[in-house]
């Protein structure tokens, strides 16, 4: 997926002024040159808020239901680049990439990350009538929190076992908050890892393997195999 916020949210407009818009695109898919090259031309673009009612009516129109994905806490560049505070090293600086991939930037667990975060998802819950919301949960590298003294003490103060429990700790934490308002959270299968939250689907993409074990603890999955998905 190349980069960008796309949809608008009015409490925190930079993540249309900064996040929208990319320098550039890497050109062709993401293995066909290496090193890759990239077009030079700006990208940029988003949905208003008016427009994303326009789509969710088209859709329900014909008995279909757009279920909204906010991607955490991984996938997350384009909201760093916008308010830099929400990732643990703040003072390095974050860009909006212009080619897809995994990112060692990803938000930090930090009560200024999980407002802006529940701030989001009412914005989004109020746009999409979806029972689900999509979180993510997928691709999200540990170096980060492994190197931040504010992940390690939050993993003690937790009594968690290592980050993996705190990205547990993270999905849970938003789940609580969605369930609050009356939906339920999707997530990739990497929300399986660390433990899975108490009320979550789960998206197997990795394979088969990760909606077996989630069914096995009684939670609903959707089978989607990256080779059904992706081809």
């Amino acid at each position: 997926m190349t980069r960008g916020w796309r949809i608008e949210i009015k409490k925190y407009p930079k993540l249309t002024e900064i996040g929208s818009r990319r320098a550039e695109t890497v050109i062709g898919n993401y293995h066909d040159r290496t090193p890759q090259q990239y077009d030079n031309t700006p990208y940029g673009g988003y949905y208003t808020q008016d427009e994303i009612r326009e789509v969710v009516k088209y859709a329900a129109d014909r008995y279909i239901t757009v279920v909204p994905e906010i991607e955490m806490p991984g996938h997350a560049m384009a909201a760093l680049a916008s308010y830099p505070e929400l990732g643990c090293e703040p003072a390095l600086g974050y860009t909006v990439q212009g080619t897809r991939g995994v990112f060692r930037n990803v938000y930090c667990p930090s009560e200024t990350t999980f407002n802006f975060l529940e701030d989001v998802l009412t914005e989004v819950m109020g746009l999409f009538p979806s029972k689900y919301i999509h979180i993510g949960g997928d691709e999200a590298p540990k170096d980060v929190w492994k190197q931040s003294k504010f992940c390690q003490q939050l993993i003690k103060k937790l009594k968690l076992k290592d980050e993996h429990g705190l990205q547990s700790y993270f999905i849970q934490r938003i789940e609580k908050f969605v369930n609050s308002k009356g939906r339920s959270i999707i997530g990739w299968d990497e929300i399986l890892e660390g433990g899975l939250a108490p009320n979550a689907t789960v998206m197997s993409w990795r394979g088969e393997q990760g909606g077996i074990a989630a069914a096995q603890q009684n939670h609903d999955v959707i089978m989607t195999p990256a080779a059904m998905v992706y081809t």
